[in-house]
């Protein structure tokens, strides 16, 4: 998926911790070959070129296309999975493979486990007795800088995802127009249960621009995010206070 992706396993009996480890990296490989709209020879590839019907893909290929229209609809069409004209579920895919590695290690017995897949990050269980998951959010204004350290103290589950131009330019498409999203914002972090979808939030709360997505953000249940501008303004949900340590 063109990132490096890492995992911190706690717990759990080393065996089969280590045959899940092995299974999710393979899967992570797979669901490249799927999904990848770099190669011809994809699923998702052959999808939007005619050659397949969505029935003859794998039955992941249905599960990504259905959490995608949900986002879009949830979004009013600010998360799309088309960008001109052509079928590209990237803006999902890579949180939703690092939500099924995180919870595939859970499953085998890991009694604390951290994904993370360039940037975006799903938590669960705890790293040891009395010590909560923490993740470093980074500042883009300020290389090597953190904008705010997010904790899941108390949380069972807690996913973080971040979307911005600071590590990869203007990649990000506003779906109304095509092109690459002019907004006063330089990075969007959203906090949520899954990352599936704190990476869809978090793509098109930075489309919308901070006025607008931050509203959008306070509006959805068990959401809190961050937003810095490129005015190095910064703008948090109600919420997001506690979220911080």
């Amino acid at each position: 998926m063109g990132t490096v992706f890492s995992f911190d396993v706690r717990g759990g009996e080393p065996v089969a911790v280590q045959t899940a480890l092995r299974e999710a990296v393979a899967e992570l490989h797979r669901v490249n070959e799927v999904f990848s709209t770099y190669r011809d020879d994809s699923q998702v590839s052959r999808l939007a070129r005619g050659e397949l019907t969505v029935a003859e893909c794998d039955p992941e290929v249905a599960e990504v296309l259905e959490l995608g229209a949900e986002a879009e609809r949830l979004s009013d069409g600010w998360f799309s999975l088309r960008y001109g004209g052509r079928l590209d579920p990237t803006g999902i895919v890579k949180g939703w493979a690092v939500e099924r590695a995180a919870r595939r290690m859970a499953l085998a017995g890991a009694t604390g486990v951290s994904v993370n897949g360039g940037g975006d990050v799903q938590l669960l269980g705890v790293p040891g007795p009395e010590r909560p998951w923490r993740v470093g959010v980074s500042d883009p204004l300020r290389p090597g800088g953190l904008a705010a350290v997010v904790s899941a103290a108390g949380a069972a589950e807690l996913a973080v995802a971040t979307s911005g131009t600071a590590e990869r330019g203007a990649h990000i498409i506003d779906p109304r127009t095509g092109h690459s999203a002019v907004t006063d914002l330089l990075a969007v972090t959203v906090v949520a249960p899954a990352v599936t979808w704190a990476d869809c939030w978090a793509t098109a709360a930075f489309a919308m621009g901070s006025r607008e997505g931050l509203a959008w953000l306070e509006s959805l249940p068990d959401v809190e995010a961050l937003l810095i501008t490129a005015g190095d303004e910064v703008r948090c949900t109600g919420g997001l206070a506690a979220r911080l340590g």
